[in-house]
């Protein structure tokens, strides 16, 4: 007979145990505060780029490779920060961990608002915003790992795809609300204002979000696979050593879930958060157009993401991750290339965005799920966790450096598209790997 799953660990000064939907909403609301914050960067990249990396005389060009230079640099101190507070978060429990992450994040967030530009602090401003990103980056590493180990391990049985994937719907949100922001300002101010003053506001905006997301957190009670591994671990140490798995089949599982992440990655930041910049340098057109482009990337990543968790649950995560992968690999270079021409129909063109987002939502709604399923709970936090911030430093945050660079210098205006396309050829690989049941399997 199989005994009853142990109740929640309390939380001192809980009202009451909060049961899955609340653990999913104190769980995904630091992911859309993270993908908030990293939208609204890209997509003020040219302004960050005048503010911060051009110094007078300096080309636009050059300023904006260093923004996203500064903007790769964060992402590759995520995977130190899954590793710490991932190590962190399998020892001493989700809950404190997530409650640290998100207090560095907001802090360090908020802070961007309020910094010196070049202007007025000269070399020591790109500087300062570069230490705030690497604080940014290590926080996030922090976040993902937890995150998805509150939502999966929370999940009623038969449903982890649809509660993971409230991760990567709530970074589509938090993309879009950035974007919607930065479209608002961008229409009411004046171009004058914006580059003055109004880039601050969204990086502001984090401080109440973050607080709102802190006291969520605070209430949020330990899940119940940690409070069993804790449990297990307690009894098994008066008798003998807990046994961990072996550090070779971890490394193993990491470097699998990164290969299987990758095109999801490398997508996801090119159609969702670089497009912007690049329309208005190789395409020509307005800061508003690019941005309304972009939301409609988003809105068609958006509306997938949880349709597409929750068909993983029935039909299995291979499935619906290699439809994703496969879409973008044979349609990046003509979407592309439609969409740049000056004869495609505007309604043609949003069209297209919004197929193109749609793709890589096929890959992001199963994928947190996918990824829990790869760890046993005494390292699930640690290795999800390294396995998502890997797979986004090389491929996500090296994005608008790429393809920023690799245009300039070959003048290609497809890089894009061959970079996509490349992404999700290695992911169709990596995903003929992974079991047609693991989705109907318990976790470990």
């Amino acid at each position: 007979m199989t005994p009853p799953d142990p109740a929640p660990v309390r939380s001192p000064g809980a009202a009451r145990p909060p049961g899955p939907h609340r653990a999913l909403l104190a769980g995904s609301v630091g992911n859309f505060i993270e993908w908030y914050e990293f939208g609204v960067y890209g997509y003020l990249a040219t302004v960050i780029a005048a503010r911060f990396f051009t110094p007078e005389g300096g080309s636009e060009t050059e300023g904006l490779v260093r923004t996203y230079a500064s903007f790769a640099l964060a992402f590759f101190f995520r995977p130190v920060g899954a590793a710490v507070f991932g190590r962190l978060g399998d020892r001493v429990g989700r809950r404190p961990v997530l409650v640290l992450v998100i207090c560095l994040m907001t802090g360090a967030t908020t802070l961007i608002g309020a910094l010196p530009t070049y202007a007025s602090a000269g070399a020591a401003a790109p500087w300062l915003l570069t230490v705030l990103r690497v604080v940014q980056g290590l926080s996030a590493g922090g976040e993902f790992g937890g995150a998805v180990a509150v939502m999966t391990e929370f999940a009623p049985p038969g449903h982890r795809g649809r509660y993971g994937a409230w991760q990567s719907f709530t970074v589509s949100i938090g993309l879009l609300a950035g974007a919607g922001t930065t479209a608002l300002l961008a229409t009411v101010l004046t171009t004058e204002q914006l580059d003055g003053w109004g880039w601050r506001l969204p990086f502001l905006l984090t401080l109440p979000l973050g607080l709102g997301a802190l006291w969520l957190r605070l209430h949020l009670d330990e899940t119940p696979a940690f409070a069993a591994s804790a449990v297990t671990k307690e009894s098994e140490t008066l008798r003998h050593p807990p046994a961990r798995p072996p550090t070779g089949e971890t490394v193993k599982a990491i470097a699998l879930g990164v290969g299987r992440l990758t095109g999801w990655s490398a997508a996801g930041y090119t159609f969702l958060v670089v497009l912007p910049s690049y329309l208005q340098h190789t395409a020509n057109v307005s800061f508003q157009q690019a941005l309304l482009a972009t939301v409609l990337a988003n809105v068609g990543f958006a509306a997938t993401i949880l349709p597409s968790g929750e068909l993983s649950d029935r039909i299995g995560r291979r499935p619906v991750m290699l439809a994703g992968a496969l879409l973008v690999t044979v349609f990046a270079l003509p979407l592309l290339n439609l969409v740049q021409d000056p004869g495609t129909p505007s309604y043609v063109k949003g069209a297209l965005l919004l197929v193109a987002g749609a793709a890589v939502g096929l890959m992001a709604g199963p994928g947190p799920a996918m990824l829990a399923e790869m760890f046993p709970t005494t390292v699930r936090y640690t290795g999800l966790g390294l396995a998502y911030a890997l797979s986004n430093a090389v491929f996500s945050g090296c994005a608008g450096l790429i393809i920023t660079e690799a245009i300039q210098r070959t003048g290609d205006a497809d890089i894009p598209a061959y970079y996509a396309s490349a992404a999700c050829t290695v992911s169709l690989a990596a995903l003929l790997t992974l079991s047609g049941d693991a989705h109907q399997r318990s976790l470990r």
